[in-house]
């Protein structure tokens, strides 16, 4: 059975947060879907808020202390990651955009990218196109065509079966999901991980 690894990365700053809860929700049908495929899947959910003085110093020293370094060792192994900022002054949040810039702009070449953004009005979905998908469509990621917004009125309640906040979940995931099936172009071995040794001596064999 073929093996996934997502990396959910919240940006949210409470305790919860409406951006942890639709991260949640996010991977939980991700999850769901690929196993129906049967894939086996290993979900890592990241709060950035965790480490936003780790980000801040990394800025400061260039270099990344180890529980920064572990993770973003995670996200760049990871086949697909699942990204959530609130919104703050008409785009993602500052420790968000943070994060990423921490990266090596070439470790998400081809992972599969799912988006999501939470906030006060809806009129604050437009974050989601005009300033999260320029940033991945830089980082050269696959993004999955449909992005979640989740506002005060996605909370506690059903909705109508069509436009629910759970109906459009598992739309996005699912198109997530079709993303990370079969030969992912981003993939990268996980820190000390090996390969197999029927897998590596096909790749000599191959080379012969």
């Amino acid at each position: 059975m073929e093996n996934r690894r997502i990396t959910v990365l919240s940006a949210g700053l409470g305790v919860p947060s409406s951006s942890r809860l639709l991260a949640d929700q996010l991977a939980e049908s991700a999850k769901r879907q690929l196993e129906a495929a049967g894939y086996s899947v290993d979900v890592e959910t990241v709060e950035l808020r965790d480490l936003a003085v780790d980000i801040a110093n990394n800025f400061v020293t260039g270099y990344a202390a180890p529980h920064l370094a572990e993770v973003i060792a995670a996200v760049e192994a990871s086949d697909g990651i699942i990204a959530v900022s609130p919104v703050f002054s008409a785009s993602y949040s500052g420790l968000f955009k943070s994060f990423f810039d921490v990266l090596d702009p070439k470790s998400l070449d081809g992972k599969a990218v799912l988006l999501g953004a939470t906030g006060g009005t809806d009129r604050h979905q437009m974050v989601l196109d005009y300033a999260m998908r320029p940033l991945f469509s830089y980082l050269r990621t696959r993004i999955a065509a449909t992005a979640v917004f989740a506002g005060p009125q996605d909370w506690g309640t059903a909705g109508d079966a069509d436009t629910s906040l759970a109906s459009r979940v598992d739309r996005a995931s699912g198109e997530f999901s079709q993303l990370l099936e079969g030969l992912q172009p981003g993939r990268k071995l996980a820190p000390m991980e090996s390969l197999p040794f029927e897998q590596l001596l096909a790749g000599i064999s191959g080379a012969n």
